[in-house]
């Protein structure tokens, strides 16, 4: 399955249907945003975000055992991992689907939607059940270069939380905590809906905003900086499930914008 190619004035957005459904590439005035390479780009994740702790959710009458990926835990969904179908394409817009499958036990759909402007990109994800009720979250993982140009200042963040969730063995436990400070792989509470601003000072700055109140924030690597907006926290299959039905499927959408603060080029 070939890459789709957005293109809107001189941003261009490369989109991988067959590596996860992830965008491989965000290029703007011919610099890229994105740590290019397999596992980077930004990844969808579904129909979990981050670590299930222990690769165990636990229903009301029985436990479902998920694969173990990262250290104790399972991380970061299944959809990653899977072949999209495009459904629909066009210069500035595509949309994709990917069926719900082992090692997931519950039958359901999750459905991509991008679409892009020469300001921004609009991203949109929905999961639908086939039959019965089963927990899900969903939320996108970019990871922004931490330099765009050779030599030039690296990437600061700049946000602000209502709290930070603590964690131990690096699942949330429920205690909120002030913010701390950096590095963080951590999980931030905005009530008000996600709002961090990653910016390349006199460069470029990505503002990733969503209506979902839960971003995970990663800056521990020299070459990446990930901002993470999430339907719920880590290990929200069990702390705070989102139960989606045939009537109540779950949606999430988040927005980059974008604004140069000088010529990247």
């Amino acid at each position: 399955m070939r890459d789709v190619v957005l293109r809107a004035g001189d941003v261009r957005v490369t989109v991988s249907p067959a590596l996860g459904g992830r965008l491989s590439a965000l290029t703007i005035d011919g610099i890229d945003v994105l740590v290019p390479g397999a596992g980077h780009g930004s990844f969808p994740m579904a129909p979990w975000c981050g670590r299930t702790a222990d690769g165990l959710v636990h229903l009301p009458d029985h436990d479902v055992r998920l694969p173990i990926n990262n250290g104790p835990h399972a991380i970061h969904g299944t959809v990653r991992d899977a072949a999209w179908d495009v459904t629909s394409v066009s210069e500035t817009a595509v949309s994709m689907a990917c069926e719900l499958v082992e090692p997931w036990p519950f039958r359901g759909r999750v459905t991509q939607e991008l679409s892009l402007a020469p300001t921004h990109l609009d991203l949109s994800m929905t999961v639908t059940t086939h039959a019965g009720p089963f927990p899900a979250q969903v939320g996108w993982h970019p990871w922004f270069a931490t330099t765009l140009v050779d030599g030039a200042p690296r990437a600061t963040l700049e946000f602000t939380a209502d709290w930070q969730e603590e964690r131990v063995a690096m699942i949330p436990t429920g205690r909120r905590l002030p913010v701390g400070p950096p590095p963080w792989d951590d999980c931030f509470g905005m009530p008000g809906g996600v709002a961090v601003a990653v910016i390349w000072p006199g460069q470029l700055r990505v503002d990733v905003t969503s209506p979902a109140e839960w971003v995970v924030v990663f800056n521990e690597r020299p070459e990446a900086v990930c901002v993470e907006p999430q339907s719920g926290p880590p290990n929200g299959l069990n702390s705070a499930p989102r139960i989606v039905t045939v009537d109540d499927p779950l949606h999430m959408s988040s927005r980059w914008a974008w604004r140069r603060l000088r010529s990247t080029g």
